[in-house]
């Protein structure tokens, strides 16, 4: 498990195999989690795509469920 966590070096490979999963919120992620190094794998316009994709406009947390 990596959530919050660092590392010195990230490799992200950016792929349309996996298009479901090419939205900003996981590229700021990834992006987010090398101190010293990111390397993203993949073609420009892929990581573009990307970066221009935002499809999780809110989180479904249940938390208000969790609450009470």
């Amino acid at each position: 498990m990596s959530q919050g966590s660092e590392y010195p070096c990230v490799v992200i490979p950016m792929a349309m195999q996996h298009f479901t999963l090419l939205e900003r919120n996981l590229l700021y992620t990834g992006v987010t989690r090398g101190k010293q190094m990111v390397v993203l794998v993949g073609r420009p316009k892929v990581v573009g795509m990307a970066a221009r994709t935002r499809k999780s406009n809110y989180r479904l947390t249940n938390l208000q469920t969790r609450l009470g």
